[in-house]
């Protein structure tokens, strides 16, 4: 099928290293080495993600390795490079430089601008499909960043919203046909064997499911005492 790459698209330009920073919009880390150098690194749920990660980290010309974690999941971790600091230096708080036990240090950088090649990185590293709508998952370690991630992606054309705190993980939540298209279009086509990863798009004209409660559009809500006669039958 024909189509037109959109000026924001991961095809419209070639890979390149601030392609990275979409790893740090879920849960990629950066570590600091003083002012000489910094390392850039991401746990993952299955190795498939670590694999391909390591290879996109390649392609920008940062070597990458693919480990298991002391917590065993799969991790993928670059040497400590020169090339990395400007990272570390937009994405880290002042006096942080990198992680704590229950801190990233993380801080999404003033005027920051998401290109799709960062948004198909946070898809490689956090996306995941669900009935309906796509998931992205953002750093429990830095909820700070959650409302600031969401405001990054309006600018794609990417209306989003946060899963409640209830959600089993925290991430952004991207519903409806026509933004899950608009999704796919700046994130590409998978690599090879992320396709069970990427957005599905619901069959055309399929109606989104109303959460409960929610009124008809054009029509009054339901009151409180309807809602409880409906409920008990």
């Amino acid at each position: 099928m024909d189509r037109t790459i959109s000026l924001f698209s991961a095809e419209a330009t070639g890979p390149g290293l601030p392609d990275l920073a979409g790893l740090l919009c879920c849960q990629g880390q950066i570590t600091g080495f003083g002012r000489t150098a910094a390392r850039l690194s991401v746990l993952v749920d299955e190795p498939w993600r670590a694999r391909v990660l390591a290879r996109e980290c390649r392609r920008r010309g940062a070597d990458a390795q693919v480990a298991v974690a002391e917590c065993g999941r799969p991790q993928v971790r670059t040497s400590f490079r020169v090339d990395l600091l400007g990272l570390a230096e937009q994405w880290l708080r002042p006096g942080h430089t990198g992680p704590a036990e229950d801190d990233s240090g993380k801080a999404v950088p003033g005027g920051f601008r998401l290109s799709g090649a960062m948004l198909r990185m946070w898809a490689l590293a956090a996306g995941r499909p669900e009935p309906g709508g796509y998931l992205l998952g953002v750093d429990p370690l830095a909820p700070e960043t959650h409302e600031e991630l969401l405001s990054v992606l309006a600018p794609l054309g990417v209306q989003a919203r946060l899963l409640g705190p209830k959600a089993e993980q925290p991430a952004v939540r991207v519903s409806g046909r026509r933004k899950l298209a608009g999704l796919l279009e700046l994130i590409g086509e998978p690599p090879a064997g992320a396709e069970a990863a990427w957005p599905e798009l619901p069959p055309a004209g399929e109606r989104r499911e109303r959460t409960p409660g929610e009124a008809r559009r054009g029509a009054p809500a339901e009151s409180s005492s309807q809602y409880l006669l409906e409920a008990v039958g």
